[in-house]
């Protein structure tokens, strides 16, 4: 997909979900596409390249509002900075090395959401699941 598809493309995401168009957003939004599992600093890094200069908090505000709008996942495995992703609304998984902390989707564990019942769900209705599965990716394997 060339840059202008790409474009037009996170442009009817960003009208669709109801947020203004705006470079950075779209700025970060090609960030995630690219670095899927991306955590703030690696985003902010890709977009100061792209714009020149954007304020963390402003990457903050956006990935919040693309979080909070659908168009971007946050996943917070234990001990690693929040991660970003475009990948959202099929309930996947994602498994990390406990070495150098790559990531990497994994489809859901039994095929339909939240693919996994829990033996007792306290009245709640589930409606997801969120599964990380650990250990060492080939790179740190064969180190």
């Amino acid at each position: 997909m060339n840059v202008d598809d790409r474009t037009a493309e996170h442009t009817g995401k960003l009208r669709a979900a109801g947020l203004r168009v705006t470079q950075p957003r779209l700025t970060i939004l090609a960030a995630l596409a690219d670095q899927p599992h991306a955590d703030v600093d690696t985003i902010a890094t890709a977009a100061r390249r792209h714009l020149g200069s954007l304020s963390t908090q402003a990457v903050y505000d956006i990935l919040k509002a693309l979080t909070e709008r659908g168009l971007a996942r946050r996943i917070e495995p234990a001990g690693h900075p929040a991660r970003f992703e475009t990948r959202v609304g099929d309930n996947h998984h994602h498994v990390v090395c406990r070495s150098c902390g790559a990531t990497a989707d994994v489809d859901c564990a039994a095929g339909y959401a939240p693919c996994l019942t829990p033996s007792a769900s306290d009245g709640f209705v589930v409606d997801e699941a969120e599964v990380v599965f650990w250990g060492l990716c080939p790179s740190c394997q064969s180190s």
